[in-house]
């Protein structure tokens, strides 16, 4: 009798978990609630990072592979619950991510122009279920913008308001964005980190783009890069540190810019404290912060306001919890081991996870393969020692689908969507153009 496994989530970990299921011969449903495959390759990588976004077209020929389906347009915990998923399947693999931001807890977070980095991430890689902030509005009156965070999201946010409408061009970003980015005043981007810059998580390649911009400036206070005896010690052990470093050395180096049509403006050892404004921001205070001898962050009691129409948030992304499933509160993540997920000591029957959700949202895409595959070998483990046994045929869930109403897209479907993208980008001189509405995502994936 065949295996028969669903899939929830269809980012790289559930790709590559499908695959992998795949390989020992199970048939996989690949369930999501978008219309359309591939999570945060889509919708969290940078559109001008076309290198990183064309992993989409590795992904896509899983779906060639015989014994796997998608169902795009289903939602877990309200279309279908993971009760009936396990009962139509036998086993389910939970790979839905972490797609939730963190707060930075401070006085004036929720004013007008006080966003998070996922929301600006979601609008400008046309998410079709963005309901945050209207920057189409928002962004044609900001010349000045925080963004806190020295991750490669951070990165990725101030290049983008950063670049010149030529070099956005190139990217298939939806056409509103385009033409918002297009017309807003941009002059000035602080990019803020709470330590120092050997703490910074950014790697070399994303952090060096920023220096690569053809109308923005790059300036960092070299007395940032003074190391303290902390960061001194652990650059010893950090390759990745070492080259940020002599990045940002030779920026300090170059010549002025006259001609720059805006700066950006790198700082270390900046902790946000107060978010100005009475209906829209106005300004961030930040406290010159440094490492003490033992590694902890302290503050000097130097504040300092910038003056800001914009604070992007980019702290870190969250994991959240799913009905009927146990949840770490505090990490965030679906209690495992080894994929298996547990409730207290035991380890649930047949329900498994990987990805974000699984350890927390941290490494690459590659990170995320290994994962995925650790996850498979402890199904098959408990497949071959006997304590997963498909004894039965399972129906699947397309019977509870159609009896809720639920119009699911297939794989076909995507193919549809896809063309259609592909088709109007070429009509640009673009790669892309990408259809960011639901509805007709769900017409031309129908049709």
């Amino acid at each position: 009798m065949s295996m028969r496994v669903a899939v929830v989530g269809s980012g790289p970990s559930g790709m590559y978990a499908a695959d992998a299921l795949l390989d020992h011969g199970v048939s996989v449903d690949v369930i999501d609630q978008l219309p359309v495959p591939f999570g945060l390759v889509r919708y969290g990588v940078a559109p001008d990072h076309e290198s990183i976004r064309s992993v989409r077209d590795t992904l896509d020929q899983i779906w060639d592979r015989p014994g796997i389906r998608f169902l795009g347009n289903v939602t877990v915990g309200k279309d279908v619950s993971v009760e009936e998923l396990r009962a139509g399947y036998h086993a389910v693999v939970l790979t839905y991510g972490a797609s939730a931001d963190r707060r930075l807890g401070i006085d004036g977070e929720d004013l007008s122009g006080s966003v998070a980095a996922t929301d600006l991430v979601a609008w400008y890689t046309g998410h079709p279920d963005y309901r945050g902030p209207d920057f189409d509005a928002l962004l044609p009156s900001v010349r000045r913008v925080a963004v806190v965070g020295v991750g490669n999201v951070a990165v990725d946010v101030v290049r983008v308001l950063s670049k010149s409408v030529s070099e956005l061009a190139q990217t298939d970003m939806p056409d509103h964005v385009l033409s918002t980015l297009a017309r807003a005043p941009i002059e000035h981007v602080h990019l803020l980190g709470r330590r120092g810059p050997v703490q910074a998580s950014f790697t070399t390649k994303e952090l060096r783009e920023l220096g690569e911009l053809e109308e923005a400036e790059i300036r960092v206070d070299p007395a940032d890069l003074n190391l303290d005896p902390v960061s001194a010690s652990e650059i010893a052990e950090n390759k990745v540190a070492t080259r940020n470093l002599k990045v940002m050395q030779e920026w300090c180096e170059r010549p002025a810019r006259p001609d720059a049509q805006r700066t950006i403006e790198v700082a270390f050892f900046r902790r946000p404290t107060t978010i100005h404004g009475v209906d829209h921001v106005t300004g961030l205070d930040v406290e010159r912060t440094h490492l003490d001898l033992e590694g902890q962050l302290t503050g000097t009691g130097q504040v300092e306001e910038l003056p800001v129409d914009l604070v992007v948030r980019s702290v870190g992304y969250r994991g959240t919890a799913m009905p009927g499933v146990p949840f770490d509160p505090d990490r965030n993540v679906i209690p495992n081991r080894d994929g298996r997920v547990m409730e207290g000591d035991h380890a649930i029957h047949g329900l498994y996870v990987a990805g974000w959700i699984k350890r927390g949202p941290t490494g690459i895409i590659g990170t995320n393969k290994k994962c995925a595959v650790g996850t498979v070998a402890s199904l098959m483990a408990d497949i071959e020692e006997g304590i997963l046994t498909p004894q039965e045929e399972v129906a699947g869930i397309d019977e509870v689908l159609r009896a809720r109403g639920v119009r699911s897209i297939g794989s076909s479907g995507w193919r549809s969507v896809d063309a259609q993208e592909r088709a109007r980008g070429e009509n640009q001189g673009r790669p892309r153009v990408t259809i960011h509405e639901r509805d007709e995502l769900m017409a031309i994936g129908a049709g």
